[in-house]
C-alpha cells in the first residue's frame, strides 16, 4: 500500500506542533495567518485531503470512484464524466475527480474504491502497480493486459474502415491522413483501418502524406498549411479526431477552397464542432462510455472481477465535408 502522509509529518514539515495543524484543518481561529497558509500549502502539495481520508478510514469502506483524466480543451470529457456521474450517483458512490501528477496518491484503497482512467499522460505502469484484488481499474484509453483492470475500448478500425473505402469508392485516390498522439490506441487502430482500407481498394499511400497531430484544433491549421504546399494536394484528408479537422478547415477555406469540392475532410467523435461545421464523421456514444465504464468498475468492486476488454460500437455521420452516397 502506498504511503499517506499524516499530520505529524505535515508537522514536522511545516515547524508547529501536530496540535497546531489540527487546529488549522479544523478552521480554528487561534492559528496565525501565516501558519495556516504554510500548514495548507503542504497539505495541497502533498494531496492530503483529511476530511476524505477520515472518513474512508472510519468506514473502510470509501464508496468513492476515481475519474483521472489530462486534457481539460477536449470537450468530450464532459460528456464522459456525464455518464460517469450518473451512474455513480444512482448507486450511492462519490466520485473524486483528478488530473495531474498527483493522480497516483488517491489511488489507494483507503480513499477510493477504485479507479477509472483515460487520461494519456498517466503512465501505463502507474496503472498496473496500483490495480489489484483490492483496488480494480477500468482504463477508456488503452488495452492492458492485467487481471484486475478492465479495457473499455472503442471500435474504432470497424468505422474508419468502412469510411475509407466509401471514399476510395468514389473515385478518390490522392489521401492525405492526420492522427492525433502516435503512441495511443485509439490513433494506431484509427490509422491502421485507413491504411488496410487504401490497401483493399488499391491505392498505394504514401508515408509523407501522413502528418502527425495532437488531437487540439492547432495542429490540424498546421496540418493543412503544409498540404496547400503540396503538389497536387490531396483530394481528402481524413482526420483523427474533430477538433484537428476543424482547424484544418479553416486553413482551407483561407485559401480559398471549397471544403466538400475541393478537398474533402473527415473527423472523428461527432462532438459539437463536428455538427456545427457540417464535418463528416465517427459518432462515439461518449455518455455512454462513461456511463458503462462507472458500471463495469463498480460491478469489479461489488462483486465477480470481469477483466475482459469490451469494445463501443461507432457509426459513421455523413455530412456536407465529405459525401459519399448520392
Amino acid at each position: 500500500m502506498m504511503y499517506m502522509i499524516t499530520v505529524k509529518d505535515i508537522a514536522n514539515l511545516a515547524g508547529v506542533s501536530p496540535a497546531t495543524v489540527s487546529n488549522v484543518l479544523n478552521g480554528r481561529a487561534n492559528v496565525g495567518q501565516e501558519t495556516k497558509e504554510k500548514v495548507l500549502s503542504i497539505c495541497r502539495d502533498n494531496g492530503y485531503n483529511p476530511n476524505v481520508y477520515a472518513r474512508n478510514l472510519k468506514t473502510k469502506n470509501p464508496r468513492t470512484l476515481l475519474f483521472t483524466f489530462s486534457d481539460f480543451d477536449r470537450k468530450f470529457y464532459l460528456d464522459v464524466i456525464h455518464g460517469i456521474h450518473d451512474y455513480v450517483d444512482a448507486h450511492d458512490y462519490d466520485l473524486l475527480i483528478c488530473t495531474g501528477k498527483f493522480c497516483e496518491k488517491y489511488m489507494d484503497p483507503h480513499i477510493t474504491s477504485g479507479c477509472i482512467a483515460l487520461d494519456g499522460k498517466l503512465e501505463s505502469d502507474v496503472l498496473i502497480r496500483r490495480a489489484g484484488r483490492n483496488y480494480p481499474v477500468v482504463v477508456l484509453d488503452r488495452l492492458l493486459d492485467h487481471p484486475y483492470i478492465k479495457s473499455i475500448l472503442v471500435n474504432n478500425y470497424k468505422p474508419m474502415y468502412e469510411l475509407t473505402s466509401k471514399l476510395a469508392g468514389r473515385g478518390y485516390r490522392r489521401f492525405a491522413f492526420l492522427g492525433g498522439i502516435e503512441n495511443t490506441a485509439d490513433n494506431k487502430e484509427r490509422y491502421q483501418a485507413f491504411q488496410d482500407a487504401l490497401a483493399d481498394s488499391g491505392i498505394n499511400f504514401a508515408r509523407d502524406r501522413y502528418i502527425s497531430g495532437d488531437w487540439h484544433e492547432e495542429s490540424g491549421r498546421r496540418a493543412a498549411q503544409i498540404l496547400m504546399l503540396t503538389n497536387p494536394c490531396p483530394e481528402v484528408l481524413v482526420c483523427a479526431n474533430d477538433n484537428m479537422a476543424v482547424g484544418a478547415i479553416e486553413v482551407f477555406r483561407d485559401n480559398g477552397l471549397v471544403i466538400g469540392q475541393d478537398i474533402l475532410v473527415t473527423g472523428f467523435d461527432n462532438n459539437d464542432v463536428a455538427s456545427y461545421n457540417s464535418i463528416t464523421t465517427i459518432d462515439i456514444p461518449d455518455y455512454e462510455r462513461g456511463y458503462l465504464a462507472a458500471q463495469a468498475l463498480v460491478g469489479n468492486i461489488e462483486g465477480e472481477m470481469d477483466a475482459s476488454v469490451f469494445r463501443i460500437s461507432a457509426k459513421i455521420i455523413e455530412r456536407q465535408s465529405a459525401k459519399f452516397s448520392d
